[in-house]
């Protein structure tokens, strides 16, 4: 069974920036495409990049582009989000999640991990 755990979140200014990371272990080829999504308060989750991990392949939602950068180290058995010039609207949980697919839509994600809490403040 594939296991998600997150951490780098925290509290930062608007235009600051965090990375996140997601360790993941139990990993199966069935479950290789992980991706990061969030969900604000009052908010459906929604996602924000995938990755291949058995490839450099990588999907951006248009609306994260620029600003998100999906990252992997393999060795380390970790996924990286890269968050850059946040802004108080980027306040929310983020999570990572494990498919057999390449998909930005949560309902096709069989494993999460808990979250991690991102507060941006103006």
């Amino acid at each position: 069974q594939v296991q998600l755990v997150e951490s780098g979140g925290g509290s930062v200014q608007a235009g600051g920036s965090l990375k996140l990371s997601c360790a993941y272990s139990g990993y199966t080829v069935n479950h290789a495409w992980v991706a990061w999504f969030r969900q604000a308060p009052g908010k459906e989750r929604e996602g924000i990049a995938v990755t291949y991990i058995e490839g450099m392949r990588s999907h951006y939602a248009d609306s994260m582009r620029g600003r998100f950068t999906i990252s992997q180290d393999k060795t380390r058995k970790t996924v990286y989000l890269q968050m850059n010039n946040l802004a108080p609207e980027d306040t929310a949980l983020y999570y990572c999640a494990a498919a057999p697919d390449a998909s930005l839509t949560a309902t096709d994600f069989h494993y999460w991990g808990q979250g991690t809490q991102v507060t941006v403040s103006s």
